[in-house]
């Protein structure tokens, strides 16, 4: 844990007092969204002081160019960038002819942030002093529609406390804007139309390169006392990309003033006439009005809760963390448009560019598919589907492979690769099997398999060509081998034999096999129409078999353990609880160099093998390996931490279970990478709802029926979750004395439960 500041609540992110060394951390942590677009929490005022300025739509990119040191032969030749959004919240606000701008008052007291997570909604309250001696109390409230997801208003309300006030609204849109994050500081945003309206006004730009177009709106309505004024601007300025109204008001001591601004963005990817849509769109807005709008959205997010909350009853820390988690997953993506995905940040920061990574497969449709319909999924599947083409390409240009053999990109935004470290880029190709488990994984969880011979058989067809030449055989070892690999502890690069590489490359061979025998059999139609169209023989799947059969492993006899690759055990095995405290995280103190000769593993590959494949091997094996290499781990991915919860939870190592839990869960509450001013780890925040249902709740899927093993940390009275499988909605409540299964469907739901099967009806109890 680096920081302590976020109050413990049930239902709410809160802080309270101003300290401007937090102002980057909580403008990430107190971040909102729905879906289509999100910003950082960001001061609608002016504010002087640290910040990082962040507003972003979903879709939206810009190509990078790729800056390097030393060029290598295929690298990709942009970085994709989410992109710094044009600003539709800024309010810059005069009081007695002073700018309002926290980072010059003279004080600032009962500043408060409250993130309410079960409504929607942001809101910002404080009382300052300004250098002209006025005193205001003022409260902002911010949300971003769930209906209107085009939309969003804020409502900015101030009171002067100390004497009459001439309060300057100067409300305004720009498309002015830079990144935070981009490789030669070019601007990313050509203006092509300004233009005005009563109290309203629009922005339109598109992208350099990409051509997205974009149309930032705003209107505006000024209240004195919860009245309409009903004034318009005094003065309009206006650039090429910005503009913006003034409204003067006077308002006496004790009364309240206030400025209500919808803003938001329309884009070319939903719209041929963005400014139309925009005017649509505050039309909409205004005719329904701020409370209804709120009203609107606080019933929008209870139907969220309804199904994807957990409850956890005792422990508020672990309560506000699991909470946080699913609140901003929801934020992320709501699975409306098979054209999106999930970035690692969301919409919370701009590393890793907003690109979608192999997090989405390993961790995020687990969370989507049980808690939503199981569309929302297949949306997830079928956006690499139909980037197929490109992994082909990727295959084909960037590494020499052939005959419809596919790598599906390490960072995407439209299927090319698109991330400029080699090691990241042509290494870590371990990200093909996710994609390929997560077929394996959906319809397993969902029992749809109409998926497979649609679409899902191709993609696995060019992953099995891929695996099948990546590998090479070793006559030393008379075996084959897949050599020069990253694995996904990005903590040891250029190794030999990942296990977990190797692993899941003959299991996606497997698979492959398996689902083109299951589709000539059952699909024959969809079987020739595949054949046909990438040319598949039995001939080739033959050497597809030699490969996967005989595919080389390292292991170590002496400790009874997988090793992470070959010659792991001839480095200095120093434990992790011999290393000096000082010295973490080691990616902010070591060099390189340095930190690849080490043990120290940033999240475990055998474990992960471990956790996809925990029928492949025993208890015991699972003992070995975890006490092993979680003596070596320092969890700097936030990847890490979930894995090892579940895996704790099966070896009944409870206490380290919910270690693991708080640390997954409360990753950038607490700030334990020192990393969360750069924006929150959206993807691996699905990892905390499975460290609950999949550790502590044990639940998995056999044979097509839910098993369940569920255990309870001595921390919890109880927790509760519920899972939509197979469209019936199984709640399980867990506590000291048992577990509860109630079943919301038509149907009875047969489950296996601590391997004894029951039959869940309406209420089924468990001793």
């Amino acid at each position: 844990m680096n920081q302590d500041y976020i109050k413990p609540d049930n239902w709410s992110i809160i802080e309270e007092g101003f300290d401007a060394e937090r102002v980057k951390s909580s403008e990430s942590l107190f971040s909102i969204g729905n879906g289509a677009m999100g910003q950082r929490a960001n001061f609608e005022e002016t504010y002087s002081g640290e910040t990082f300025q962040g507003s972003y739509i979903a879709g939206i990119y810009y190509p990078d160019k790729t800056k390097v040191g030393w060029w290598k032969n295929g690298y990709p030749k942009y970085f994709a960038k989410v992109l710094n959004a044009p600003n539709w919240i800024g309010i810059d606000i005069q009081i007695n002819e002073e700018n309002l701008d926290l980072h010059h008052c003279t004080a600032v007291k009962n500043f408060r942030r409250e993130l309410n997570m079960k409504e929607g909604w942001y809101n910002r309250s404080f009382e300052a002093t300004l250098k002209n001696g006025t005193e205001i109390a003022v409260n902002i409230r911010r949300f971003l529609s769930l209906d209107l997801d085009e939309t969003g208003i804020i409502k900015y309300e101030i009171t002067p406390l100390n004497k009459d006030a001439k309060i300057v609204y100067k409300p305004y849109i720009d498309a002015g804007v830079t990144n935070e994050d981009a490789n030669w500081d070019e601007k990313f945003w050509e203006p092509l139309e300004v233009k005005k309206g009563a109290n309203e006004a629009f922005v339109t730009a598109q992208t350099f390169k990409t051509h997205f177009k974009v149309t930032t709106f705003m209107h505006n309505t000024i209240f004195a006392n919860g009245e309409n004024v009903n004034i318009s601007p005094s003065t309009i300025d206006s650039t090429a990309d910005k503009i913006q109204f003034t409204y003067g008001t006077i308002i006496a001591k004790g009364q309240t003033s206030s400025i209500q601004k919808i803003g938001g963005y329309t884009v070319s990817l939903n719209h041929e006439n963005t400014l139309t849509a925009a005017e649509k769109c505050i039309k909409t807005a205004v005719a329904l009005g701020y409370d209804t709008l709120l009203q609107n959205q606080i019933e929008a997010w209870s139907k969220i809760w309804e199904m994807s909350d957990i409850t956890i009853d005792g422990d508020v820390k672990a309560q506000q963390g699991i909470r946080f988690n699913i609140f901003q997953l929801n934020q992320t993506y709501l699975g409306k448009d098979s054209r999106l995905n999930i970035g690692p940040k969301g919409f919370t920061g701009e590393k890793y560019g907003g690109s979608t990574y192999w997090d989405t497969e390993a961790y995020c449709i687990p969370f989507y598919m049980a808690t939503k319909d199981q569309q929302v999924a297949r949306n997830l599947l079928t956006y690499r589907f139909n980037q197929l083409d490109k992994a082909i390409e990727n295959a084909k240009d960037n590494l020499g492979f052939k005959n419809g053999a596919a790598l599906y990109p390490m960072v995407t935004m439209n299927g090319e690769e698109c991330h400029n470290e080699w090691e990241i880029t042509h290494e870590e190709i371990h990200r093909n099997g996710a994609i390929a488990f997560a077929i394996y994984n959906y319809h397993r969880f969902t029992g749809d398999y109409s998926y497979i011979p649609e679409k899902g058989l191709e993609v696995l067809i060019g992953i099995a060509r891929f695996w099948h030449q990546r590998a090479s055989f070793s006559k030393a070892k008379n075996q084959y081998v897949i050599l020069g690999v990253t694995g996904p502890n990005e903590y040891e690069n250029n190794i030999n034999n990942n296990f977990y590489t190797n692993y899941i490359a003959k299991w996606c061979i497997d698979y492959a096999e398996e689902q083109i025998n299951k589709v000539a059999a059952e699909y024959p139609a969809d079987h020739q129409r595949i054949m046909e169209k990438v040319a598949l023989s039995s001939a080739e799947i033959l050497e597809w078999k030699k490969v996967a059969g005989n595919m080389y492993f390292p292991t170590s006899e002496e400790l009874g353990i997988y090793l992470q690759q070959d010659g792991f055990l001839d480095k200095e095995l120093i434990p992790v609880k011999d290393l000096d405290r000082s010295q973490r995280p080691i990616n902010q103190k070591w060099s390189w160099d340095r930190v690849l000769r080490s043990p120290y593993i940033k999240q475990a590959d055998v474990l992960q093998c471990f956790y996809f494949f925990e029928d492949h091997f025993s208890k015991e094996e699972l003992k070995r390996n975890f006490e092993f290499y979680e003596s070596f781990t320092v969890h700097e991915s936030s990847l890490s931490p979930c894995v090892h919860s579940i895996q704790a939870a099966v070896l009944d190592k409870m206490d380290m279970a919910y270690t693991f839990y708080l640390r997954t869960s409360r990753l950038d509450l607490d700030d334990y990478n020192k990393e969360v001013e750069e924006g929150c780890h959206i993807t691996s925040m699905a990892g905390t709802w499975m460290s609950i249902v999949e550790g502590f709740g044990g639940m998995r899927v056999k044979n097509d029926q839910l098993h369940f093993s569920p255990k309870i940390p001595k921390e919890w009275n109880g927790y509760s979750f519920k899972i939509n499988f197979r469209n019936q909605i199984l709640k399980v409540a867990v506590n000291h004395n048992g577990t509860t299964f109630t079943v919301d469907g038509d149907q009875d739901l047969t489950l296996v439960v601590n391997g004894d099967p029951v039959t869940a009806e309406k209420l089924f109890q468990t001793n």
